[in-house]
């Protein structure tokens, strides 16, 4: 009788084992949330990389028509300021080339008009001349422009006498003649056979039209030519008004215009007069 208590205290102890084994296997299951807990912060740390990655991203443009404007405005500027820096170039060029030719005829150069018949067969009226300033050394043959405003005789004494001198039809007080003599040379008209002698050597003049007469004898020859004057005569001698008469007389080296240097019209006989 005292054996049955034994067996069921033997019964019991397995009663009492077995809630012991039973926490011990349900530890893993436990623990497995647990382990899902990073995988669900690398999915969210995924997220926030993805929505920064977007931010970063520039934003297109909302309408494609304002930038093609914007372009088209840009290019039309570009444009703009081009042809006003080609104008300003061009204004520049012809400003330049206005104050070049100012310049030429102004201290360079000038152009005179022929008028009348008294350098014929040389000149004839209408020609247009080309005439050098630059010059102010002459020689004797050379066909000058003069200024005779005033014509300049001697009286009795040899002193210089100043008169009226010609005008042309236009009012212009210039006229063109032959340069014959500078001063200190002595100048000789030979009424006999129509010829000029200057320092006693007859001139060969194939430039006239007719044999040089004395003229209102103003000048008793032969006549030395005194310091800064010239004798000048026109190529046609029956009608040129010139050194021989009053009008004209001695002309002062600083009314000299210039050196007739190209005859420029008409075309057809443009070229150097001589």
């Amino acid at each position: 009788m005292a054996e049955i208590p034994e067996e069921k205290e033997r019964e019991a102890a397995p009663e009492q084992t077995e809630p012991e084994e039973n926490p011990a296997e349900e530890k893993p299951a436990e623990e497995a949330p647990a382990e899902e807990a990073p995988a669900e912060e690398s999915t969210a740390e995924t997220i926030t990389e993805s929505e920064a990655s977007a931010e970063d991203v520039p934003a297109e443009p909302e309408d494609a028509d304002t930038e093609d404007a914007a372009q088209d405005k840009a290019a039309q500027d570009a444009e703009t300021k081009k042809f006003l820096g080609d104008l300003l170039d061009l204004v520049e060029s012809v400003i330049a080339s206005i104050f070049v030719v100012m310049l030429f005829f102004t201290f360079l150069f000038c152009i005179a008009n022929v008028e009348g018949a008294s350098m014929q067969p040389t000149l004839q009226g209408g020609d247009r001349l080309l005439v050098s300033r630059l010059t102010k050394t002459y020689e004797n043959g050379d066909i000058l422009i003069v200024n005779n405003e005033a014509g300049y005789t001697l009286d009795a004494e040899g002193n210089i006498v100043k008169g009226e001198g010609l005008v042309g039809k236009d009012g212009s007080k210039n006229i063109v003649k032959r340069l014959i003599a500078q001063a200190g040379q002595e100048v000789n008209i030979n009424i006999e056979e129509g010829a000029v002698y200057v320092d006693g050597v007859k001139l060969d003049e194939p430039y006239t039209s007719s044999p040089t007469k004395m003229g209102s004898l103003v000048f008793h020859y032969p006549l030395t030519i005194p310091e800064g004057y010239v004798f000048v005569l026109g190529d046609n001698r029956i009608v040129s008004t010139d050194s021989r008469f009053a009008q004209v007389g001695l002309v002062p080296v600083e009314d000299i215009v210039g050196k007739v240097v190209l005859r420029i019209s008409p075309f057809s006989k443009f070229g150097k007069v001589q």
